[in-house]
């Protein structure tokens, strides 16, 4: 999950914005004045790259540590309508309660998460398809019981929102969106910050707690779509710009916009939504099939689970899988791929420079038979083939840290 705007970083190609009616996010100013390149991206104007260029900060996440800003996305909290009460529910009855309301619209086991826990999943339609992906975190604090955290993609938020709305009958939706959302990603995060969130250091990947960072109450999970260890933290409004010009004085901290964001997923073979995944894709199809949590397979309760099922247990007509390509020249979304006697078997859903792999790399839809590791195809770029490998993902080592 987590939206990235995907961009051609070899061509120098994002634009800068000239809309006045984009939204802004409590970093926006401070994004312009550290020389933002500021593009419209789901609406909000927010950096595609700093002064440094996109290779150079993608690097900078690999090797150190790189800050995003991610406020453009949907955090929210679901709460039982009763909450608070003197005859709510609390603990696991709780937890049970809110989970059980929230299934109805997911593949993933949210029951059975444990208090800190936090969990991808996938909000799906009738007939099975990806409506979004996101993440979802059951708090930590025996007080925040009956409440999921939630984070749903920018481009989709008012959608989501809507509908959980209306579905979560029982419950109430918490807009969260008006805060800052920032991620701080790569090797030395959990060194770094250390020194300004102590608490942070044991915390383990897809967990989740509140935290004091740089002395103000924040709620840090551990996660993020780089591949690289780190946090992505939810930070009051007012003190946002505050926190992020601290963590920015640090050397190792580098600001870092949505184009090496791009890059960086794309090796980390995460999927983008509205690319690698939409309506159009089951979870099956989309190489997900992980996200549907076992306990929830056995009942098949969530939209599209019969088909989902199915496609478990006899497979799909299409599949997304990952490429590599033998020569220089990247292949772009869009772009066919092919068998090598020229038949059109699948199309390529993301694509661009493995600044790390050092080779290009893309993800796509093939037809089922030409899935498997190793299978040499061709991918037509500007009407030329060009040689490609079927390649596992990621395509570079996911530096999660597990503890």
């Amino acid at each position: 999950m987590h939206e990235c705007v995907e961009v051609y970083a070899d061509r120098g190609e994002p634009c800068t914005v000239s809309n006045a009616d984009l939204k802004l996010t409590p970093l926006s100013k401070l994004n312009h004045s550290m020389g933002g390149k500021m593009v419209d991206f789901a609406g909000y104007s927010m950096p595609i790259q700093f002064d440094s260029g996109i290779i150079p900060e993608h690097h900078h996440v690999r090797e150190k540590c790189g800050l995003f800003d991610v406020s453009h996305m949907g955090p929210a909290f679901l709460k039982l309508e009763e909450m608070g009460s003197e005859t709510a529910l609390t603990g696991d009855a709780a937890h049970a309660k809110i989970a059980g309301i929230f299934e109805q619209l997911v593949c993933g086991d949210i029951a059975g998460l444990a208090p800190g826990e936090m969990r991808y999943t996938l909000l799906l339609n009738d007939d099975g398809g990806i409506l979004d992906d996101l993440m979802v975190t059951r708090p930590f604090a025996p007080e925040e019981q009956g409440c999921l955290y939630i984070v749903v993609n920018a481009g989709c938020k008012e959608e989501d929102f809507a509908l959980i709305s209306e579905k979560c009958e029982g419950a109430v939706l918490e807009r969260a969106d008006d805060n800052a959302l920032i991620a701080v990603q790569g090797p030395l995060t959990r060194k770094l910050m250390a020194k300004y969130a102590p608490q942070l250091a044991d915390m383990v990947f897809m967990t989740a707690k509140r935290v004091d960072v740089c002395g103000v109450n924040c709620l840090a999970s551990c996660s993020g779509y780089t591949g690289e260890d780190g946090y992505e933290i939810l930070v009051p409004a007012e003190h946002a710009e505050t926190i992020t010009k601290t963590l920015l004085e640090d050397s190792g901290i580098a600001p870092i916009g949505l184009g090496a964001r791009d890059s960086l997923r794309l090796e980390a073979g995460l999927c983008l939504y509205g690319h690698d995944m939409d309506t159009s894709k089951t979870p099956i199809e989309a190489s997900l099939t992980w996200a549907v949590s076992k306990v929830r397979r056995d009942e098949a309760d969530f939209p599209g689970g019969e088909k989902i099922i199915a496609q478990i247990e006899n497979g799909t007509d299409m599949k997304r899988i990952g490429l590599t390509l033998i020569d220089k020249a990247p292949a772009r979304e869009g772009s066919e791929i092919a068998t090598k006697d020229g038949k059109i078997i699948g199309v390529i859903t993301s694509g661009g420079h493995g600044h790390t792999a050092g080779k290009p790399v893309a993800m796509g839809y093939v037809q089922r038979g030409y899935t498997q590791a190793g299978t040499e195809l061709d991918v037509l770029v500007r009407n030329k083939p060009r040689a490609a490998v079927v390649s596992r993902m990621p395509f570079v080592k996911q530096n999660y840290y597990r503890g």
